[in-house]
């Protein structure tokens, strides 16, 4: 229960992004930190909504999570980079590791900050044989340009509709809002197999790409083991 309304908060935080004055800050942490003032009306109102009802009510998890050490869930889903669809299968054929991600929504500030935390990081990754790969239920038209504004070395993926996000477990419908894709962390290995979850990525999100680092050399140093 309190799990579900920390999620609804932090996604409603996220999504009200478009609702409220923007700020002109150019630094995405200035700003995230920032909109705790700008957004205090907003998220008591949602608090007090939150604590009234059951978040059951609000948040409605589309599917569990998978599990891990087993085939991640296939899709096929149209790329920011205007080459038509891009498949599990496709990522899998380069031999990396993959970095799949869920966010809310580009443009927003949390994720504005996530995706220049992984662009910062990108020969890290590169050293790792790893690939980054960005998933929400936003437009092509609108990750297009999210990843050109932010001068993004990696793509995203349009998952219009949220089936993706569901097979994931990581599909949020709140009604009013719809279905929004949770951030939340997948780690698929070069033979496609779903090897590790980062749930809780809205609570750390300026540390996130340094644990998701972390993590692959874990991963990756088990198998040369």
């Amino acid at each position: 229960m309190m799990l579900q309304r920390s999620i609804l908060l932090g996604l409603l935080w996220t999504l009200s992004a478009s609702a409220l004055a923007p700020n002109s800050n150019n630094n995405p942490l200035q700003q995230h930190n920032g909109e705790v003032s700008r957004r205090g009306a907003f998220l008591q109102t949602a608090a007090a909504a939150v604590t009234a009802v059951t978040a059951t009510t609000f948040v409605t998890p589309a599917n569990a999570v998978p599990q891990t050490g087993i085939s991640a869930p296939t899709f096929e889903l149209p790329n920011s980079r205007g080459e038509g669809t891009t498949t599990l299968k496709d990522l899998v054929k380069t031999g990396k590791w993959t970095v799949l991600y869920f966010y809310p929504g580009a443009f927003t500030s949390g994720c504005t900050l996530e995706a220049r935390y992984f662009q910062r990081d990108i020969d890290q990754y590169r050293q790792l044989n790893a690939q980054i790969v960005g998933v929400s239920v936003d437009p092509v038209e609108k990750n297009k340009a999210f990843c050109s504004a932010e001068n993004l070395d990696f793509f995203m993926l349009s998952d219009q509709g949220g089936k993706v996000s569901q097979a994931y477990g990581s599909a949020l419908s709140i009604p009013g809002f719809g279905t929004f894709s949770n951030r939340q962390t997948y780690l698929i290995d070069p033979n496609g197999e779903l090897r590790w979850i980062f749930n809780d990525v809205e609570s750390h999100i300026p540390r996130h790409s340094e644990e998701v680092l972390g993590k692959l050399r874990d991963l990756e140093g088990a198998v040369k083991a």
